[in-house]
Order: structure tokens, then C-alpha cells, then sequence
């Protein structure tokens, strides 16, 4: 197993630096790419995806034929990265200009009638060029639209990972369609091209016609001026997070707190009662500003300490705070927000150093979208942390152990674009007439109903809280012994339960949920014991290939015990993309590698860099995919001779 070692890294401040046009290193990579119909952009959070949005649509807007520009984003807080905003100083043909009536994503704006009603008058306004709007808006929307009314339109949807090929996904139904009738160009924007639940965001019919262009965080974090590392931890606890929090929590750092989800096994249930221990724990509060939402803490010390409550239920402190916090203009106007579902994607505070996420997170894509609060480049860090608090796992600590060491993997693939999900079971009704051959990952069940939209999106987003409330149940978990019949459990206490969890939903879209639990629970989760979400999500990954130890230390925490991860900086990532890419590569051969040896240092030593393997010149992804086979071997050999 390779063992990687934290070297320090030379930051070239490349993926920062500006060329002639004001653009990044990104963003020039995407503009190359102006004249494709469909254009597909992978690229972490904080690498300038939408700025890089905005010089190609003005480019097709301006150059291309196009007529106008719709940009969707799945939150209107994430609107605000579109707002108008000055290129031509940079060095750009024109700016990017937004008339305030149809940026449909600004605080208090219209209800949802009204603005559908903005969009249709968008699609009629000759002059207008520019929309904005979130993926709800745009759905409903294009509800009463031929889909050819998008000829000569650009369609880019931000956030892409929230787009399926799955049937029932409304925006990937609609994308569909989009593609099919009518001459829109489309430009996909995503930080994680994979979805939790595994399933595919285009089909790859579909998938074929997209142009790609991937720029990854190693050389986003190669090229920073500030920000050199990131570090991993997940810690464990037993009874209450609430004791256990103020233990991960450095009030020094500017810090998001994610608390759990109120059905999730970490949380008390009483959301507002968590955000008051942990503003307790923190210091006496002062004041909350009735202006700006912003709570006043007062540490021990006697440092006063700014904090949002984005957790809050009424809905006027809410939108108070979120405005503040859209507004920010420095390093000392908050110190600490706490948060439950916001803050996540496409949220920008670019001081932030720490991610403190409480409960199990059965998405890689949330976790990396998590994480990507905190890797902004930014003076005031030279490293950014993500810290896990999660209830003790039910299993032995070297399972555990193997276990984080691969959602580590996991996640640093996911950094380099990689998806590194392996799929999940789909349980699909048999119908008599049926002879078509299920699609991978896919179990067709003779007599189950097919899921409603609503059922879908359930298991999609809260298959594994519902599990979790399901397994921790006491009568569910005396049925492990035998003492209460499986039948019982399937017919009468789960439903019971998603009565309790889900009371807003019908009985029918209920039962099927129960269903597809019940067919999960048998066909696939043979043993239901103790919280083993995090062992069982790790059976999902598909990293042992990457032969990586990125655990750093394993220290006692509490009653239980967190792990570490070494720092992950552009050193073990490009390690990590080097192993994923010559162990993908069978292609190539010892032969040809002798072959190519000469071009790679000849690259080199002209270019003054090694050859990239997301390079859109097919001769230097060659030598790149060639390269890194020639170090896996040298690692081998090394290997070798010591064992000797």
C-alpha cells in the first residue's frame, strides 16, 4: 500500500492569475470550448464556474447567432453569482448586465406565478437577453412551451448533478426533450459529475453529444496563492453530538456548522433547541441585530463573536440574515454560521476554513459539495478542514478504519472529478408481458408498484435517514433475535414509522416506499444491527483500486475514537489521479511507454510542466495516461527491491 507523504508544494497562483481577457486558468479552458453546442463543465467548487458562464454566453450571444441566455440555478441564493457583473476592466468585450426584473432569484422576489409569468414575457421581450431563475421556475415554466421556442437559446443549467436520465426526474425528462426538438445550445455546469444515489445524470446516448471540459482540484489547489492543504476528520462520539461538538469546534476559525436533520439518529428533534446549546456553549449572547439578523456572542475571553442562524423558522429572520450574508464584503463580518440544508451548494464565503458537518451523510456528492464551502483561496488560510461528527458505528474499529479510509478515497477522487460510486440496487415492477433485460444495477420484482415522482424523490434524497430511523426502532431491532415475526415489521411497524416520518405524503406514496425499503432490506442489507450506515456506504465505493492510505492518526475521542486524514494537497492528489489513471489504462504497454518516454521529457522540458491528463489535446492526455503508467511501475519496482 502506498503510504503518501506530506511534502509542501511550490503554488504557482496559475488557477488565480488572470490572461488578457480576465480570465482564469478555468475559465480560458472552458472559452476555448465557445462554439460547441453542448458543453459540459467539471470543475470544483470556487474554480469560477460562473464567471466562466458568463464570457460564453456573451461570446454566443455576440458572435454565435444566439438570441438569449437562461441561466438556471437549483437555489436562489445561488443566483447571486450571476448578478451583473464587470468584465470589459478585465480586459472582456462587454459585461455581463442583468435588468432586475428578470434575475427572478433576488430576495422578495415574485411569487411563483409571477414569475413564471416574468420567464414567458422573457421568451416575447426582443430587447432582453438575459434570465435568471431557479430549476423549480424553469420546470414550471416550460410546463405550457413547446420545446422548439428555445431555438437559438442558450440553456445553462448550474449544479448539473440535480439533473437524472432517470425516468421520473422532471429537469432530465425536460433536457431531453430540449435536446431532441428544438436548436438550444446548453452549457451543464457541476462540481460532482455523479448524483448519491448513483444514478446516471445523462444517459450516455445523450452523454455523447456534450463536449467535455474538466479542470480538477489539483489544479485548482496547485495554482491558489493562500490555500496549499486540506485536511479530513471524522470523528465519533456515543450519546448526545451536543456533548461532543464544542470539542471540534475552534470559535477562532471561521467555521459552517451543519447540524443533522431532524430524522436523522444524530439529532434531538428539536432544531431550534441545538442551535441554542451550541450558541451556549459558545458564549453568553448579547444581542441579535434587528437589522441584519446577525447574533452577538460573547466568548469567555471576552471576544464578541458573529453569528447567523440559518436554521431558524421564521421566515423574516431568515431572509434578513441571507441578505447580510449575500452582501459581505470582508474577513470580520461573520465568524461562525449555523445552518441545517443552506449554506451548502453554490453558497460563496470565500473565508471560510472549517465545514463542521454533525450526522452521517449518505451523498458523496453533498459531502464534497460540503466541502467546497471552505477550499475558496483566500488570505486569511493556508488551510481549509472538513470535519465529520458522526454517531460511533456499530462494528469493530478496523472495519471502521477500512471503512473511512475509503470514503477518504472517496472523496479525493471525487476532488479530481472522478466518480467513484459503484451502483446501487433499483427495484423496478415485473410486468406479465416484460421480456426486456433490466438495466445494471436494476431488480425487476413481480408485483411491486411503480414509484410516484414524489416516492422517487424520497428514496433518492432520504433513503438512508429513513433506514437509520428504521434500524434504530426497538422492535425493529428485538426482530434481529427472532422474536417478532418478519411479516409484522414489514405490514405494521414500518408503515407506523413512515406515518411518523413522513405525514405530509399519502398512504399509496408511502407504500411504496415501504416496498422498496422492505425489498432492501432482504435482498440487500442482510444484517440489521447497530448504526452501520458508515460500513455500508463504503461497500458502495468503488476505490480499491486506488492502493492509498490517507489516514494520518488515530486518536481517542471521548469514549470513541476520530480519524485523520493526511493533509490533501496537490502532491497526494495528483498521486491519487496517477494511480486511478494507470490502473484504468490496460491499454497501455511497457513497449509503447519505452516509446513515448523521449516525447514526455521532451514536453517537459518545453512546456515546463508534466503533461495533463485532463488536457483537451488528445497527443499530451497520452503522454499523461503514459507517464503515469511509467510511475506505477517505477513504485512497483521500488516495492520490490525493498522487499528484498
Amino acid at each position: 500500500m502506498i503510504d503518501i507523504v506530506n511534502i509542501q508544494y511550490q503554488q504557482k497562483e496559475t488557477s488565480t492569475d488572470l490572461n488578457k481577457l480576465g480570465m482564469r486558468e478555468m475559465q480560458a479552458r472552458a472559452f476555448e470550448k465557445k462554439n460547441e453546442q453542448y458543453l459540459l463543465v467539471k470543475a470544483p467548487p470556487a474554480s469560477g464556474k460562473s464567471r466562466a458562464l458568463m464570457f460564453l454566453a456573451l461570446d454566443k450571444l455576440e458572435n454565435q447567432g444566439i438570441k438569449k441566455a437562461i441561466v438556471c440555478v437549483p437555489q436562489k441564493m445561488i443566483g447571486s453569482s450571476f448578478k451583473t457583473t464587470d468584465l470589459q476592466s478585465g480586459g472582456f468585450f462587454c459585461d455581463w448586465t442583468i435588468e432586475d426584473k428578470y434575475n427572478l432569484c433576488t430576495p422578495g422576489a415574485a411569487n411563483s406565478r409571477s414569475k413564471v409569468k416574468s420567464f414567458h414575457d422573457f421568451l416575447q421581450n426582443k430587447e432582453s437577453k438575459i434570465l435568471i431563475c431557479t430549476h423549480s421556475t424553469f420546470r414550471f415554466a416550460c410546463e405550457s412551451l413547446k420545446k422548439d421556442i428555445f431555438d437559438n437559446t442558450l440553456l445553462a443549467i448550474d449544479e448539473f448533478h440535480h439533473v437524472s436520465s432517470e425516468e421520473g426526474n422532471v429537469m432530465g425528462e425536460l433536457l431531453k426533450k430540449i435536446i431532441s426538438e428544438s436548436s438550444a445550445h446548453i452549457v451543464a455546469m457541476t462540481g460532482s459529475y455523479f448524483r448519491g444515489d448513483s444514478v446516471p445524470v445523462l444517459t450516455i446516448e445523450d452523454e455523447s453529444k456534450f463536449e467535455k471540459v474538466i479542470y480538477n482540484y489539483y489544479e485548482q489547489l496547485n495554482g491558489y496563492k493562500y490555500l496549499k492543504s486540506l485536511g479530513l476528520g471524522f470523528h465519533f462520539y456515543q450519546g448526545k453530538y451536543t456533548s461532543a461538538i464544542m470539542e471540534v469546534l475552534d470559535t477562532n476559525k471561521k467555521t459552517i456548522i451543519h447540524i443533522p436533520h431532524p430524522m436523522s439518529n444524530e439529532s434531538t428533534k428539536k432544531k431550534d433547541d441545538e442551535v441554542g446549546f451550541i450558541l451556549d456553549s459558545i458564549g453568553d449572547v448579547e444581542k441579535q441585530d434587528p437589522e441584519t439578523g446577525v447574533i452577538y456572542v460573547r466568548r469567555k475571553d471576552g471576544k464578541i463573536l458573529k453569528i447567523a442562524d440559518l436554521v431558524e423558522a421564521e421566515l423574516g429572520n431568515i431572509k434578513k440574515i441571507s441578505t447580510y450574508l449575500e452582501k459581505m464584503k470582508s474577513v470580520d463580518d461573520i465568524d461562525i454560521i449555523i445552518a441545517l440544508n443552506r449554506a451548502q451548494e453554490g453558497f460563496d464565503w470565500p473565508w471560510c476554513e472549517h465545514a463542521l458537518t454533525v450526522s452521517y451523510r449518505g451523498s458523496l456528492t453533498q459531502i464534497v459539495q460540503i466541502i467546497g464551502r471552505c477550499t475558496r483561496d483566500s488570505s486569511n488560510k493556508s488551510h481549509a478542514q472538513f470535519t465529520n461528527l458522526i454517531a460511533q458505528p456499530d462494528a469493530k474499529d478496523d472495519l471502521v478504519t477500512y471503512s473511512v479510509n475509503s470514503f477518504l478515497k472517496a472523496v479525493a477522487a471525487s476532488l479530481l472529478m472522478e466518480s467513484v460510486l459503484a451502483p446501487v440496487w433499483k427495484f423496478k415492477p415485473k410486468m406479465p408481458d416484460d421480456d426486456e433485460t433490466p438495466k445494471p444495477g436494476e431488480i425487476k420484482i413481480k408485483g411491486i408498484k411503480k414509484l410516484s415522482p414524489e416516492a422517487e424523490k424520497i428514496i433518492d434524497t432520504q433513503l438512508n435517514d429513513i433506514q437509520a430511523l428504521i434500524n434504530q426502532n426497538p422492535e425493529v431491532q428485538k426482530s434481529v433475535k427472532g422474536s417478532i415475526d418478519p411479516k409484522v415489521i414489514n405490514k405494521v411497524i414500518i408503515p407506523k414509522i413512515l406515518k411518523e416520518a413522513l405525514p405530509n405524503q399519502s398512504e399509496e406514496v408511502r407504500d411504496q416506499i415501504r416496498e422498496q425499503i422492505v425489498c432492501h432490506r432482504n435482498l440487500t442489507d442482510k444484517k440489521i444491527q447497530g448504526d452501520q450506515r458508515l460500513i455500508k456506504f463504503a461497500k458502495k465505493l468503488d476505490v480499491d483500486d486506488i492502493d492509498i492510505d490517507l489516514i494520518d492518526t488515530i486518536n481517542p475521542f471521548q469514549e470513541a475514537f476520530e480519524i485523520l486524514s493526511k493533509k490533501i494537497d496537490p502532491t497526494v492528489l495528483n498521486t491519487i489521479q496517477e494511480t486511478i489513471y494507470s490502473s484504468s489504462s490496460p491499454d497501455i504497454s511497457m513497449e509503447e511507454a519505452k516509446i513515448l518516454w523521449p516525447k514526455i521529457k521532451e514536453f517537459i522540458k518545453i512546456h515546463k510542466k508534466n503533461p495533463n491528463i485532463n488536457s483537451l489535446n488528445p497527443e499530451e492526455k497520452r503522454l499523461a495516461q503514459c507517464f503515469a503508467y511509467l510511475k506505477r511501475e517505477n513504485r512497483k519496482y521500488s516495492q520490490t527491491i525493498n522487499e528484498k
